[in-house]
């Protein structure tokens, strides 16, 4: 049964308005950069405190402001606590260094003595479920050290602890689903029995948003969860069931926290910085055990196995309308073996730049395949189609509707067109039979009279299968996949 996110309604005794003014750190990160979305959509006037800028661009409505800044920088905090309400602390230094409990501790240190000096009504801080004794692990050590320095401020500060985040972006639960991706045969270490209480992404951001409406006060803590107690493993079980993958787990007692971190940095490489420290706390039950939550706030959180549907299909959406065009900001780069990982995707892109007009360049894009061929390579796909119909598939027969338009739900030989955008935008949906989903996209930017086509193969790998087919083939999409675009750039010169 599906538990939801109730609205929250506003307390009559309350000191704030509908519209605060507010001030966002961490609006980079995952938690925050979901938050900001909904104090957007609720009509608050956000101020963001971010090193880069730029990140946010294209996220923020007119009632935003990007201030450039560290939120470590006593002269940047001051800037941005300046004539705010309401400060959400929503930062941490896991990824900046080795000895990140003192960064910590001495950002939030001045965090709250800026936020005292501008006359901040309320701090609200999203901190780690676990018992304050001292088995905790550095991180969730730290979690804690910050919550008691913001409490000590002496202000109105509200702290939420969680547990892991369910969520596509969740930094814990992209480890989790890594793991299960990748490893058939798991072998459990006795962490990964540790009790804890998962929560969605979106019950978060509705704890957090709530926060403003509440009543002034004292310092309060709140733990918050959803409603199952589970363990990690059962975690990554759940996962898999929604994956359609079968995984063995076998538990072992021997295999500690420090060795799983080193295992952890053989399987999933880039993971294993911050891994390692989460990994140290998994040792510690992460359960909720005050119900001050769930008298306070009208919210309900929803259970694991909605929350994972919910992080699955989330990141879904955020794909249908991701521009991958944007990608070509880091072209310069050097191409490694397989590509870029964006989430679970693997993502093969390339762009060329042609001076001829968008019309012209998608025109040639939209006679792909079918009698036209494929502008390279064209026995490899006949050969690539043979041995799909070997296995079930539509392969290379089915041609396509019209020899030189295409429309939203055509088929064009083992594709289907999920959109097509003239003169701008082409994206196929792959039908042969591969181990996961594949796309196929080209897009045309205009820029200072020139057009840049962006051809982008997508790939979300099912299992350890995916991954093997997506590297053995590697080879190949370098070569089909180059020779392709530079026969789309030839045909709208010459055409």
């Amino acid at each position: 049964m599906r538990c939801s996110t109730r609205s929250v309604r506003k307390p009559a005794a309350t000191l704030y308005t509908s519209r605060m003014r507010i001030l966002l750190t961490g609006a980079t990160g995952y938690v925050g950069g979901v938050l900001l979305d909904e104090l957007q959509r609720q009509g608050h006037v956000v101020r963001c405190l971010a090193r880069r800028p730029g990140k946010l661009a294209g996220r923020t409505t007119a009632t935003t402001e990007v201030m450039a800044g560290d939120a470590s920088n006593p002269d940047d905090l001051a800037r941005a606590c300046a004539g705010v309400d309401v400060a959400y602390w929503l930062v941490h230094s896991m990824e900046g260094g080795v000895d990140f409990e003192r960064a910590d501790r001495l950002a939030a240190e001045r965090f709250a003595a800026a936020a005292r000096a501008a006359g901040v009504q309320r701090l609200i801080y999203l901190g780690g479920l676990g018992a304050d004794d001292d088995r905790l692990s550095a991180h969730l050590r730290s979690r804690h050290e910050v919550g008691a320095i913001l409490r000590a401020s002496g202000g109105d500060v509200v702290e939420f602890r969680a547990s892991i985040i369910i969520g596509a972006g969740s930094f814990s639960f992209d480890l989790v689903r890594t793991l299960v991706e990748r490893l058939p045969v798991m072998i459990c270490p006795a962490w990964l029995a540790t009790p804890t209480q998962p929560i969605a992404i979106a019950d978060i951001v509705a704890y957090l948003a709530a926060a403003i409406d509440l009543p002034a006060g004292p310092p309060r803590i709140f733990e918050i969860g959803g409603p199952d107690k589970v363990s990690y493993g059962a975690i990554m079980q759940e996962y898999a069931r929604q994956r359609g993958l079968r995984r063995l787990m076998i538990p072992v007692p021997v295999l500690t926290p420090r060795l799983s971190s080193l295992w952890l940095k053989l399987v999933t490489p880039r993971y294993s910085k911050v891994g390692r420290k989460l990994i140290d706390g998994l040792k510690n039950p992460t359960v909720v055990t005050s119900d001050a939550a769930r008298r306070e706030f009208p919210i309900r959180p929803r259970d694991l196995r909605t929350a994972v549907r919910d992080a699955i299909t989330s990141e879904d959406t955020e794909f249908a309308g991701k521009r991958w065009a944007d990608l070509a900001d880091v072209e310069d780069l050097p191409r490694r073996y397989g590509g870029k990982t964006e989430g679970a995707r693997l993502v093969d892109h390339r762009h060329a730049v042609v001076a001829v007009a968008p019309e012209r360049a998608f025109a040639a894009i939209e006679r792909i395949g079918g009698p036209h061929g494929w502008y390279a390579c064209d026995w490899l796909w006949q050969l690539r189609g043979w041995m799909d119909r070997m296995i079930g598939g539509p392969g290379m027969v089915r041609g396509r509707r019209d020899p030189d338009r295409l429309v939203t739900g055509d088929t064009l030989d083992c594709w289907r067109v999920e959109a097509c955008e003239p003169p701008r935008r082409l994206r196929l949906a792959a039908e042969m039979k591969i181990p996961g989903r594949g796309w196929l996209e080209f897009e045309v930017v205009p820029r200072d009279g020139d057009v840049t086509i962006h051809q982008t193969a997508v790939f979300d790998p099912k299992g350890l299968g995916g991954l093997a087919y997506w590297y053995a083939i590697w080879p190949l999409h370098e070569l089909v996949f180059r020779r392709m675009l530079a026969g789309i750039v030839r045909h709208a010169v010459q055409a």
